[in-house]
């Protein structure tokens, strides 16, 4: 790619250049120059001829015809532009241009003529070295790349191991990427510099060679001893299970930087990883803080659900420096939530910058948060700004669209709710998730053609899926049509998720409308057991009421009412039931 000074200089010249032949163009056209002319004398500069390049010989315009290609990705045509362009160029950074494009689109007859323009403009024997390596690395002829690396590491270029490395990621081949890493760098080659020990080992590492990762790793700590490389070894000994030998690398390596913040970091997501979430905190308590330490402690603390530990996170981070804090004001909100602070939670997501990478998902939170106030208008009216603000943003639009969705589900108001997933379905269509969600919004609305409609094109789509096995059955269940066909769905999610409470639910109100009643009431009631969710007491208090055990039914309604007093569905069925 070409600096930016390099394309400034090259059009400051061509304008200038264009100028000159404006002006020239002009004189030998004005009427004073035509008057003259007739005398046979003339001014010197009606004679002059101005010759414009053609496009394949001017180089500003090959220049910008590569950028141009580069900008749409077509590498082919940017590479056929940078070509030409180095032959009207004595620049080397134009021919070392072509040279790269030339050998990412493999055209090795490109790459060799650019190669030799570069060099004879005068390349680093280093970057000379790379680009012939790539190229053969491209032909697959490993032994020469191997000649040219060992060139390339041989020149003592102080960026001679970072290139190497460049050549090797950049393999297409990893098998013969790790074989040329093996061969080349070697303890006895390598430099008197601990990065570049550390990069070669973890570029094995992520190569496969696990057995090179480690020895280049312990070697490194032998001659360097360096924090880095004792935390680099620690965290390879604690993948292959050696928890206490990674402990005793960690250990030494904070022994030698006990206030970096990164290296803390790192040890205490191995400790964390290993569940000693108490060790892992403990040692992020001591030491520099700053917004990441507070996010990992904070994690640690939920994952060990130590909701007194959050509350004192909470107040430090509170009084944490502007900065920290500012940068923290997402993670400030959610702790807020696990306090049940809400309305804290709802100032510290208002607080989140927009360039923050958790601005989206801060928004999400507070129109959850909203309804869960008693603002639901003030929560759509913020999702309907979102899916202003993210119209160019597919994912995030279709989110905001299922948020608003999710929301009307939870108000029962189940056409809204429909509207929504309609809409976020237009911007991903066939959306498994959304497909489930209009679904159910379908069938709670009582439109049952459409709900079964989008449950068979999901099951199109996955026919594996339980829960669309499950809410197709339930659903043809519940409006007393296509039995069979609901005890054969019923019956696939049963046998792929027997103790699912939901599950059994549609099983037990199968078979109420079957006719079973005390199956239906034997399911219904481990339903009920297992978990108090109001539908399936409001089913249970049904079969109960039809089995003639009223007062029964009456006492499984009433702990409805305690779950859910606003159940539409307890109000319909006592309607129906008790006219």
């Amino acid at each position: 790619m070409l600096s930016r000074w390099f394309k400034f200089k090259q059009l400051r010249h061509f304008a200038v250049g264009g100028l000159a032949a404006v002006v020239l163009a002009g004189c030998a056209t004005t009427p004073g120059a035509a008057r003259h002319t007739a005398g046979g004398s003339g001014q010197p500069l009606d004679k002059l001829v101005v010759v414009t390049p053609d496009e394949d010989h001017d180089l500003v315009a090959q220049l910008l015809a590569g950028e141009m290609a580069l900008a749409r990705t077509d590498l082919k045509a940017a590479s056929t532009a940078y070509s030409r362009a180095m032959t009207l160029s004595n620049d080397p950074k134009v021919a070392e241009q072509a040279a790269a494009l030339a050998i990412a689109i493999r055209d090795d007859q490109a790459a060799q003529a650019a190669i030799a323009r570069w060099q004879a403009l005068g390349a680093k024997p280093a970057a000379m070295a790379q680009a012939r390596a790539q190229l053969a690395l491209s032909q697959g002829n490993t032994e020469e790349a191997r000649r040219q690396l060992e060139i390339l590491v041989g020149t003592g270029d102080q960026d001679a191991w970072r290139q190497f490395g460049r050549v090797l990621v950049g393999s297409r081949d990893a098998a013969q990427a790790a074989q040329l890493l093996e061969a080349v760098a070697t303890p006895q080659r390598l430099p008197a510099d601990p990065q570049a020990w550390l990069a070669m080992s973890e570029l094995g590492d992520k190569l496969g060679r696990h057995a090179y990762a480690l020895q280049i790793a312990e070697g490194a700590v032998k001659k360097f001893g360096t924090a880095d490389t004792y935390a680099w070894l620690g965290q390879m000994k604690y993948r292959d299970g050696d928890k206490a030998g990674a402990k005793q690398l960690f250990d030494k390596a904070l022994a030698k930087e006990p206030k970096n913040t990164h290296l803390r970091l790192a040890y205490a997501t191995l400790l964390g990883q290993g569940g000693d979430y108490a060790s892992a905190g403990k040692l992020l308590d001591n030491g520099p803080q700053d917004a990441d330490t507070y996010a990992m402690r904070a994690a640690l603390a939920a994952h060990a659900k130590d909701t007194k530990t959050i509350g004192r996170l909470y107040s430090q981070l509170q009084r944490s420096p502007e900065d920290v804090r500012q940068n923290s004001a997402y993670l400030l909100g959610q702790m807020a939530e696990m306090l049940d602070k809400k309305e804290d939670a709802l100032k510290w997501y208002d607080q989140v910058a927009d360039d923050d990478d958790h601005a989206f998902d801060a928004d999400v939170r507070s129109a959850v948060l909203l309804q869960d106030l008693g603002r639901s208008a003030e929560a759509h009216e913020q999702l309907a700004q979102m899916q202003t603000d993210y119209l160019d943003q597919p994912a995030q639009l279709r989110r905001s669209y299922e948020v608003d969705a999710e929301l009307y589900m939870n108000e029962q108001q189940y056409t809204q709710a429909e509207r929504a997933f309609t809409r976020a379905l237009q911007v991903t269509p066939d959306d498994p998730a959304l497909l489930y969600g209009r679904g159910l919004a379908f069938a709670e609305a009582g439109n049952i053609d459409q709900a079964v409609n989008d449950f068979r094109r999901l099951l199109q789509l996955k026919p594996d899926d339980t829960d669309a096995s499950n809410a197709l059955g339930y659903t043809l269940a519940d409006a007393n049509r296509d039995l069979p066909e609901a005890e054969k769905l019923i019956e696939t999610a049963r046998a792929a998720r027997p103790e699912d409470p939901a599950i059994m639910d549609s099983w037990g109100w199968l078979q109420y409308r079957l006719g079973h009643l005390d199956q239906a009431e034997k399911t219904l009631r481990g339903a009920w057991t297992t978990r108090k969710d109001a539908d399936v007491g409001v089913h249970l208090g049904e079969v109960l009421w039809k089995q003639g055990r009223q007062e029964d039914a009456r006492r499984v309604f009433d702990e409805v009412r305690k779950i859910d007093p606003q159940s539409s569905n307890l109000h319909n069925t006592l309607k129906r039931l008790n006219p």
